[in-house]
């Protein structure tokens, strides 16, 4: 069986390549429905309701749990990774995301007294992190996905 057969065929990783599309999907269409505006960065971009980070790690681990059980090494790893990456999207990434909008939030004051010339270039991005509700909506989202992908 080649590579691509081989991962295409396994379980635990589409249930977490599953975690994350249906997370992005939906992501794409509360933006949507909140701005009635289409914003395609939002398909694969990080940030916003629901964390599709938590999804993808939430549905990895229940999927990792259903294959291995909770004794195992597996599903230790696919805890432990889930926990880090929650708690680096709600701490690290929202932070960078709070500062960078800050940050152009001033480039913009300063371009409107005539300070600096500032182009769309050096905007930051703002949708890096999550909100804790986003994350626990996200992981909700994952194990979800995960049980019900499990009974079939």
């Amino acid at each position: 069986m080649t590579f691509f057969q081989e991962l295409f065929t396994n379980k635990i990783f589409l249930t977490a390549a599953t975690g994350w599309f249906v997370a992005q999907i939906l992501k794409t269409a509360i933006h949507l429905f909140l701005t009635r505006k289409f914003v395609a960065e939002r398909l694969v971009g990080s940030g916003g309701m629901p964390s599709s980070h938590s999804a993808t790690v939430c549905s990895l681990a229940t999927a990792v749990y259903y294959e291995y059980g909770a004794g195992g090494f597996e599903f230790a790893i696919a805890v432990i990774l889930a926990i880090i990456v929650m708690y680096d999207a709600m701490g690290v990434r929202r932070e960078t995301g709070i500062q960078a909008k800050l940050l152009n939030d001033f480039m913009k004051l300063f371009e409107s007294k005539g300070l600096k010339d500032f182009s769309s270039y050096d905007t930051l991005k703002e949708f890096v992190g999550h909100t804790p509700l986003q994350v626990l909506m996200g992981a909700i989202l994952g194990i979800v996905l995960a049980v019900l992908i499990h009974q079939f």
